[in-house]
């Protein structure tokens, strides 16, 4: 069983930056491929990013260069530090992890292709 928890978020004027954090309780992180999702109230989920095991990077195209999602092995963590937030920006923020991972797999976008979610930290920007 995989524990997944995420912080850092809050609430933050618009153009203002967040750094969110997602601690992974895992015996075999460095072989995860790990992504942020997000939903707003209202609306269906939606894939924000996404890192494979094999460094292999993918990003909404809503980012536009805003957001940079990051992983440390050692710390069991991966990071999305998210600059120039927008009201639109405003949701729970999920971390999920795809346990089954190999060198070869790429940064899914897909929701189904991830094992274990945490439970979501919110970040709300004001306008």
């Amino acid at each position: 069983q995989v524990e997944v928890v995420e912080s850092g978020g809050g609430l933050v004027q618009a153009g203002g930056s967040l750094r969110l954090t997602c601690a992974v309780n895992g015996r075999t992180f460095s072989r995860y491929g790990l992504a942020w999702f997000r939903q707003a109230t209202g609306k269906a989920r939606e894939f924000v990013a996404a890192l494979a095991r094999n460094g292999g990077i993918a990003y909404a195209d809503f980012v536009n260069g805003r957001f940079t999602i990051s992983r440390d092995n050692a710390k069991k963590a991966v990071f999305l530090e998210m600059n120039d937030l927008k009201p639109e920006d405003a949701a729970v923020y999920y971390c999920a992890i795809k346990s089954g991972a190999i060198l070869t797999t790429p940064p899914y976008s897909r929701s189904e292709e991830y094992d274990y979610w945490g439970q979501g930290t919110e970040v709300t920007v004001s306008s």
